[in-house]
């Protein structure tokens, strides 16, 4: 696997090295010594897919409050989509700071979202399979969000307007610090 910085510090954009043969290809997703030797301490206790039928399907930005410290890893299982973080750590040096990787099942790579950052992503065609892996089990009592399109974060999305969002994720008030 090889790891690249993303602008939010202690996030990774991580590209799978498949190995092919004539029976296709495989590759690693996931290995606790060369996360290791990037200093991230990831244990994944927990697991979880979403189908998104239509293109332009966008769920976020969601992440959980202190004292959950959940880190994610996101893959795109089928399909394309736009994800994106936000750095919510006040004492980070990236603080309000976004980035975004575009995810397929066609480039086999991932996103490694550290603690402290909300998560969220715009589908680019229909019938998009995202994969998650968490490192603590999901809190519904720790749950919180911020909204998509919030002017304190001026994310950058893609020209395809979000046509399924949930009332939840929309509503999300303007972010305060």
């Amino acid at each position: 696997m090889i790891f690249d910085d993303l602008r939010v510090q202690g996030c990774y954009r991580i590209q799978t090295e498949p190995r092919i043969d004539e029976r296709g290809w495989f590759a690693r997703t996931y290995c606790a010594e060369e996360f290791g030797n990037h200093d991230i301490d990831f244990r994944i206790v927990q697991s979880s897919v979403s189908k998104n039928t239509a293109r332009g399907t966008l769920r976020g930005m969601h992440y959980q409050r202190l004292p959950s410290r959940e880190c994610k890893l996101v893959r795109c299982g089928r399909g394309a989509l736009y994800d994106v973080m936000i750095d919510l750590r006040r004492d980070s040096p990236t603080y309000l700071q976004w980035d975004a990787v575009e995810l397929t099942e066609d480039n086999g790579q991932m996103v490694y979202i550290t603690a402290g950052c909300a998560h969220g992503f715009l589908t680019l065609e229909d019938n998009t399979q995202v994969v998650y892996q968490m490192n603590e089990i999901y809190s519904s009592l720790l749950f919180a969000g911020v909204r998509w399109n919030d002017p304190a974060f001026a994310i950058q999305w893609p020209e395809i307007r979000p046509l399924v969002i949930s009332d939840r994720d929309r509503s999300f008030p303007d972010y305060r610090e």
